[in-house]
C-alpha cells in the first residue's frame, strides 16, 4: 500500500506542475513547458530499465506508469490547447535530443577513463545499454505522438462532448501499444519477465484513467476555453505532424522554370509517369496538351531576347490562368509548353485547349501590339496509349499537324 500511495503522490505531483506550466505558458513562455518535458527523458528511461516496486498487482517502474506514460498525456494536451504545428515541436525535439545523446554516448565509450573518485568508475556498458533503450523508447515516443492525437481526432466525431472519455480511450489504446513495444527491447537487452510487461501494462491503464480525469477537469474547469471552429482533416494534421505540408510546400517551389514560373522538363519528367500511371490503374482518364508558340523565332529576330522572353512568360500566364486544380503546367522547353489534365476526357481536352489557344489570342501582344498565337496537339488515355511516352508521341504528331494548318489551332484525335 505505502507504493500505491507514493504512486500516486508522484502521478500527482507530475500532472500538477506540468499542467501548471502549460497553463502558463503565456506567461512563462512554451519552452519552459517543453525543456521540462525532456529533461525527465533519461530518468524515465533509467528507472524504466531498473527500477521496480512491488504492487498488489504486479512489478511496475514508476519510470514507465508515472513518468512516460505522463508525457504521452501532456503530448496530447499541448496539442488540444494548441495545435499540431507547434506539438510537432517537442515530438521532434526529444526525437534529436535523444539520437545525440545515443551518438555522444557511442564517442564517449571511446575514452581511455581514469579513476579521479576513489571507489567509482563510469560504468559504460550500462551507458550503452541505457543508449539502447532511449533510442528505442524515442522511437516509441514518436509513435505514440503521432496515434494518440490522430486517434483524439478520430474519436472527436462521435465523442466531442466526453472528453474525460476520449483522453481516457487514447491512453488506454496508445499506451498499450507502447508497453508492448518497450517490453519487448526490454526483455530482449535486459530478460525482463512477463510479469514486467502485465504489472506494467496494468499501471498503465491505472495512469491512463489518472490523467485522462485529471486533463479532463482542468480542461472543463481551469482551462481557458480550447480554441474552436472547424477541425482541419486528419490527414492535413498528420501532414503537419509530420512536417509533410512543408515537403510538399518545397517540392511545389522546386522543379520550377526561372523564366516563366511553369514547373520545368525535369518535374514533367518525374510527375508525368506517376500520374499517368495512377490513372490507368484506377481506370480514370489523363489529357496531354502538347502547346507552341507560333512564329516565335521571328519575336525573337524582331524584337530581341528581352521581349521574347517577356512574351514567353505572358504566354505561361494566360495558359495558367485557364487551368484548373487539377491541370498541370510544364515548360517542356524553349517555346514550348505541356500542359497535363487529370480526370479530362478527349473531348473536354479539346474544349480546354481551345480556351487556352483563345486566352493566348486575346491577351499576349509583341512590342508592337501584334497578336501572339499557338499552336496544341492534344493525346489522351486509353485512346492513344497508356504511358508518358505515347501521350507525349501522339501530341507531338498533332501539334506539328496544327502547324501544317496553318497555326494557331488544334488538333486532336480525330
Amino acid at each position: 500500500m505505502p507504493n500505491l500511495l507514493l504512486f500516486l503522490c508522484e502521478g500527482l505531483v507530475y500532472v500538477v506542475v506540468m499542467v501548471g506550466l502549460l497553463h502558463l505558458r503565456h506567461v512563462l513562455g512554451l519552452g519552459v513547458f517543453v525543456a521540462a518535458l525532456g529533461v525527465l527523458h533519461f530518468i524515465e528511461t533509467y528507472l524504466a530499465a531498473v527500477f521496480y516496486v512491488q504492487l498488489p498487482f504486479g512489478v511496475i517502474s514508476p519510470g514507465s506508469a508515472v513518468l512516460f506514460a505522463g508525457k504521452l498525456m501532456m503530448i496530447l494536451l499541448l496539442y488540444v490547447k494548441e495545435d499540431a504545428a507547434t506539438v510537432r515541436q517537442p515530438i521532434y525535439g526529444l526525437l534529436a535530443g535523444n539520437f545525440l545523446t545515443v551518438g555522444l554516448g557511442l564517442i564517449l565509450q571511446m575514452h581511455q577513463t581514469v579513476s579521479a573518485v576513489p571507489g567509482r568508475n563510469a560504468d559504460l556498458a550500462f551507458i550503452d545499454e541505457m543508449g539502447w533503450l532511449m533510442l528505442w523508447g524515442t522511437l516509441l515516443l514518436y509513435i505514440d505522438s503521432l496515434l494518440i492525437i490522430l486517434l483524439y481526432e478520430k474519436l472527436g466525431r462521435w465523442l466531442r462532448d466526453h472528453v474525460i472519455l476520449r483522453i481516457l480511450i487514447c491512453g488506454v489504446v496508445v499506451l498499450t501499444f507502447d508497453q508492448a513495444g518497450f517490453y519487448i527491447a526490454l526483455h530482449a537487452i535486459n530478460g525482463a519477465p512477463a510479469s514486467v510487461f502485465w504489472g506494467g501494462w496494468i499501471a498503465k491503464m491505472g495512469a491512463a484513467l489518472f490523467y485522462a480525469t485529471a486533463i479532463g477537469l482542468y480542461l472543463k474547469y481551469l482551462s481557458h476555453p480550447v480554441r474552436s471552429g472547424p477541425r482541419p482533416p486528419i490527414a492535413d494534421i498528420f501532414n503537419t505532424l509530420t512536417f509533410r505540408e512543408r515537403y510538399e510546400d518545397l517540392l511545389s517551389k522546386s522543379g520550377r522554370d526561372m523564366l516563366t514560373g511553369a514547373h520545368d522538363r525535369s518535374r514533367f519528367e518525374f510527375e508525368a509517369p506517376r500520374v499517368i500511371r495512377n490513372a490507368v490503374a484506377k481506370g480514370t482518364v489523363v489529357s496531354l496538351l502538347m502547346i507552341d508558340a507560333d512564329h516565335f523565332k521571328s519575336i525573337n529576330d524582331r524584337f530581341g531576347h528581352i521581349e521574347g522572353d517577356h512574351v514567353l512568360k505572358s504566354i505561361s500566364h494566360a495558359i495558367q490562368s485557364a487551368l484548373r486544380e487539377g491541370d498541370h503546367l510544364f515548360r517542356y522547353g524553349g517555346e514550348e509548353f505541356v500542359v497535363l489534365c487529370e480526370g479530362l476526357t478527349h473531348g473536354d481536352a479539346m474544349m480546354r485547349a481551345e480556351d487556352l489557344r483563345l486566352g493566348v489570342l486575346t491577351t499576349v501582344m509583341t512590342a508592337d501590339h501584334s497578336t501572339v498565337t499557338v499552336s496544341i496537339g492534344v493525346a489522351s488515355t486509353p485512346a492513344d496509349g497508356a504511358t508518358t511516352i505515347d501521350l507525349l508521341s501522339q501530341a507531338d504528331k498533332r501539334l506539328y499537324e496544327a502547324k501544317r494548318r496553318g497555326r494557331n489551332c488544334i488538333v486532336g484525335n480525330l
